[in-house]
């Protein structure tokens, strides 16, 4: 099958620096995987290369980036197969717009929905049914701006699974959210894992990393510095050089802590 994302020799500068240095990462389609490393290490800049806010640096040495075969996609239809989850999509619920719409801009890839845009039956149907599917339907005429981060954490993954992408690719998603929310966004990506939707999150929480995530990546200096189950990767020794700092690993409940 088709790569989900394929990675081969990707450099990225931003400003002066070198923020991805020739990594290489392959992400089948159907996998769930974990891209963990500490504030720094490039993490988030591999999210804006994937949905093409970035571009990579143009180097004489072989290289390519392709995104299930193809190494051109027009923007709207990448974000069609990859629902991207970040925090910069965060700002939109400071908006004046009620819930459903910003689950119905995601057929539009705006903020809200304009009169310019033509909402069909079939897509209010839709919304309907993923804003089921999420558990936020009494949610559906609340103005944005009044949700707690973990309703509007749950809006705006509606919003992303409303073409039913691909995957979802999720940037720190429990940043911001208490203990109460970020189980509730747990249970979210358990359930939504179990439906065949693949899963890349980018986090530096271990908690974060669900049962279904069988793959951790770890980023350290821009660079992939390991890669493998999660088994073997998520052990003391590994996460304390990736931390700089001396580490303790606890299991518990099919979830990984540091101590």
């Amino acid at each position: 099958m088709i790569p989900l994302i394929d990675f081969q020799n990707v450099s990225v500068k931003r400003g002066d620096g070198l923020v991805l240095d020739g990594v290489t990462l392959t992400i089948a389609q159907g996998e769930h995987v974990a891209i963990l490393g500490p504030n720094g290490s490039g993490k988030s800049t591999l999210v804006k290369v994937i949905s093409r806010d970035l571009y990579p640096l143009l180097k004489p040495e072989p290289w390519s980036l392709r995104i299930l075969g193809s190494e051109n996609w027009d923007l709207f239809d990448l974000r069609n197969q990859l629902g991207l989850v970040s925090n910069d999509w965060m700002q939109m619920c400071t908006r004046d717009f009620s819930s459903s719409e910003i689950v119905l801009s995601g057929f539009f890839g705006s903020v809200g929905v304009w009169p310019h845009h033509q909402v069909t039956p079939e897509m209010e149907r839709t919304a309907r049914e993923v804003m089921d599917l999420l558990e936020i339907s009494h949610l559906a005429g609340r103005p944005t701006d009044e949700l707690s981060s973990g309703e509007a954490r749950r809006i705006l993954i509606a919003r992303a699974l409303v073409h039913n992408p691909r995957a979802l690719v999720f940037d720190e998603p429990s940043t911001s959210l208490d203990l109460h929310a970020t189980r509730e966004l747990r249970g979210i990506l358990r359930k939504l894992a179990g439906r065949g939707i693949s899963i890349v999150m980018v986090t530096h929480h271990l908690p974060d990393i669900i049962p279904e995530m069988r793959r951790v990546v770890l980023i350290r200096g821009g660079r992939v510095y390991c890669d493998g189950p999660k088994e073997r990767v998520l052990e003391a020794g590994n996460l304390s050089a990736l931390f700089g700092t001396p580490v303790e690993v606890l299991k518990r409940g099919g979830y990984y802590h540091v101590i």
